[in-house]
């Protein structure tokens, strides 16, 4: 019988792909064609129905129930003439992922079948709450919950093959009001974070009356053929390989960087780009990236909330899309060893309503003045908080991911460049110290500069978690499959927090005669010396940079289990709690939720890593044993000369040597977790489980990887590295 692996093979050469799409309508023709823009709205509702649901949208307000009726109406007509028969709340629950339960626009109205849909069903929909993760915050029997419109998010139609649906993006609450979903706390930090900056802005007497947060969300994620994919049992429920020794060739040649993208790939982006174009996802960027079989796809900046929402939707079309063309994408941490993991760069800015970024800087001195305040305020948040930003991305695939191959590591700093570094360095310790600052003054801080600096300094640190990059915030390190609204809702909360100590301490010196230049320059020089530590420039792989972090007072927390703490702490509860983002309850929700969801996924790991193990590759290297130990027994038998064999001998003692282990440390796992399982608290079974039973994946990895190089190639039973990553 054929091995499975040499059938997939086969099968790979001789599949046929799937036919190219039609390439004749430009990408601005077909943009948002599955989007319930304002020019549609214009011409399916009244002028005055428009202005209203307009002025709903724009301002983030409710819908008023006067127009939902009509709205509802006009959104029914507009998706029916699309072709939809469904809608559906589309939401985003604790789960990571989205959710959506389809209901039709056919009702029966004296027996006669009609198609409606009303206000009611458009504002408010009642999925189950019960089953969903919470926290505690909802029991079995309680389940009752509601999803409501978020006027913000534009309402559009998802097209398969086989029907489109309405769906109306939405926040998830329990019936007693807390918040069951990623959504809600992001709203709640936006509003934050505006009233905060709009606060520093009129310092500068500018005219802005709203700022808002914008991101642009960078996607990395691997391809695989699907024949592949199916024959790893722990990619398909873990999402990684736990098992699979290095091939020859990885990523050392730098040559799959940027280069050409292979034609199969090539198909499948155009397919995601046109299928993300008709929703409105402003998809502009593809590439190949540093690891074979690898990719990146990037959009242009939205409204923060928005963007969310298309990463969301992004993910969704990626494994959608990818099915067609026979493709399994992974957009797990870490699908590989030994190579690069995949995240998903988070760019975060700050926009006015007059259309000015607050971390670009001016031509002018004064307007390089808002910049820095911004700029300072926001790594001083970054300080102050670092333990809550780290929480906030940490997940049990992250945890492989962060530390290694280009990815930063668990400790939280902050990048600027060399040249911006200079800059806070000489305020806080001017070259040329006046007694009196004014704008001329600040001159001699170089302040002037700062826009041809930044035109000029293009440099950039991999290593760094918080970059920023010019007129922008980069946080890489958020995860591929991590839902980005926790992390920016936590980035807004802090960023909120410190912009409102930012304003009170500079108008408390203005009250005191201090002039307003003079003033803010104080704050900023303040703000530099106390944030200087969470500034490094240099190598965040080094063990020397973890060394000196610790001199520094930074948090070094590399497991989830650990970092998930932080939500527990007295920052947490001023940043996330005594500003309203979250209840005491909601926040402590969460971090059950987390360490639940953590503590899951780890399990489903070690379940998997006995598994394949004990079922898989242990029964394949002992029949190759076995073949070993009858050509011994042959060879004795027709009289070989004493040493002939010893290479045989030494090959089936090694190969005994290494089932021997991997059976005994998978033993000793399963009575290591069964004690834990007796702790009766998920934090400590989550903390036992990360320092007591993650090493034994390890070490069991390393006995299944030195089989699969000492077993002949025929008798392997997984797909191997090589194979996965480079025959496409």
């Amino acid at each position: 019988m054929m091995n499975p692996r040499f059938q997939a093979l086969q099968e790979i050469q001789t599949r046929e792909w799937r036919a190219p799409m039609d390439k004749t309508r430009r990408p601005s023709e077909i943009f948002a064609e599955n989007v319930f823009t304002k020019k549609r709205m214009k011409h399916y509702l009244s002028k005055e129905e428009y202005l209203a649901l307009k002025e709903c949208i724009e301002e983030g307000r409710t819908l008023d129930r006067k127009i939902a009726d009509p709205v509802a109406n006009a959104i029914k007509a507009w998706a029916m003439d699309r072709g939809a028969t469904h809608y559906t709340h589309w939401f985003q629950p604790l789960t990571g992922r989205t959710a959506e339960k389809h209901d039709s626009f056919l009702n029966l109205s004296d027996d006669e079948a009609i198609d409606s849909f009303s206000g009611t069903e458009l504002a408010q929909q009642e999925p189950d709450a019960s089953s969903f993760p919470s926290g505690g915050l909802r029991r079995t029997f309680e389940a009752r919950g509601y999803t409501a419109w978020d006027c913000s998010s534009p309402v559009f139609i998802y097209e398969s093959d086989y029907g489109k649906t309405l769906c109306i993006p939405t926040i998830f609450v329990s019936y007693t009001g807390e918040a069951l979903d990623f959504k809600i706390p992001l709203l709640k930090s936006m509003a934050l974070i505006d009233k905060a900056a709009v606060g520093l802005v009129k310092i500068f007497e500018e005219d802005a009356s709203r700022v808002v947060p914008t991101l642009g969300i960078e996607q990395e994620y691997f391809l695989i053929d699907r024949a592949y994919f199916n024959l790893r049992p722990d990619l398909i429920l873990t999402g990684r390989t736990v098992f699979g020794q290095d091939p020859a060739r990885g990523q050392q040649l730098d040559d799959h960087y940027f280069g050409s993208i292979p034609q199969r790939a090539f198909a499948f982006m155009n397919e995601l780009e046109r299928e993300c174009h008709k929703v409105g996802i402003p998809l502009k960027t593809r590439h190949n990236e540093v690891a074979p079989s690898q990719f990146e796809c990037a959009p242009q900046f939205e409204p923060l909330n928005v963007a969310v929402d298309h990463g969301m939707l992004v993910m969704d079309l990626i494994d959608r899309v990818a099915e067609k063309h026979n493709l399994a994408p992974l957009l797990h941490e870490k699908p590989f060893a030994g190579i690069n993991g995949s995240g998903k760069h988070n760019n975060w800015s700050l926009m006015t309503d007059t259309g000015k970024n607050l971390l670009s800087p001016d031509v002018d001195p004064e307007g390089n003045l808002m910049f820095l305040s911004m700029f300072v305020t926001v790594i001083k948040a970054v300080h102050d908080y670092a333990d809550v930003l780290r929480a906030s991305i940490a997940s049990a695939g992250n945890d492989h991911r962060l530390g290694a191959n280009e990815a930063p590591p668990a400790i939280i700093s902050v990048f600027v460049g060399s040249k911006l570094s200079k800059i806070l360095d000489d305020i806080e310790n001017p070259p040329r110290r006046k007694r009196n600052e004014n704008v001329s003054d600040l001159m001699h801080l170089g302040i002037a500069e700062i826009p041809e600096l930044l035109k000029d300094n293009t440099d950039r640190n991999r290593t760094s978690p918080f970059a920023f990059t010019g007129n922008k915030f980069e946080f890489r390190a958020v995860g591929s499959s991590a839902n980005s609204s926790s992390a920016m809702t936590v980035l807004n909360a802090i960023v909120a927090n410190t912009l409102t100590l930012f304003t009170k301490k500079v108008e408390s010196k203005i009250k005191r005669g201090r002039k307003r230049d003079a003033a803010v320059l104080d704050v900023i020089k303040e703000f530099i010396t106390e944030s200087k530590s969470i500034r490094f420039e240099g190598d965040g792989y080094s063990e020397d940079w973890r060394k000196e972090a610790e001199k520094r007072g930074l948090s070094n927390a590399p497991k989830t289990a650990h970092a998930l703490e932080a939500f527990l702490s007295k920052q947490a509860k001023e940043a996330l709690v005594e500003t309203g983002i979250f209840t005491q309850q909601e926040l402590h929700a969460r971090y059950e939720v987390l360490m639940e969801n953590y503590l899951t996924k780890v399990k489903i790991e070690a379940d998997m890593i006995r598994e394949l193990s004990l079922t898989s590759v242990v029964p394949s290297a002992t029949r190759y044993q076995g073949e070993l130990i009858d050509i011994l027994k042959n060879g004795k038998d027709a009289g070989l000369k004493k040493g002939a064999l010893s290479a045989q001998t030494d090959l089936a003692n090694e190969i005994g040597e290494c089932i021997k282990d991997i059976w005994e440390l998978n033993e000793q796992m399963a009575k290591t977790r069964s004690k834990l399982s007796k702790l009766g608290s998920i934090r400590d079974e989550g903390i036992g489980f990360s320092e007591k039973v993650l090493p034994y994946f390890d070490q069991i990895r390393a006995q299944v990887d030195k089989l699969e190089g000492l077993v002949p190639d025929e008798c392997w039973p997984l797909p191997k590295y090589r194979e996965m990553l480079f025959v496409h």
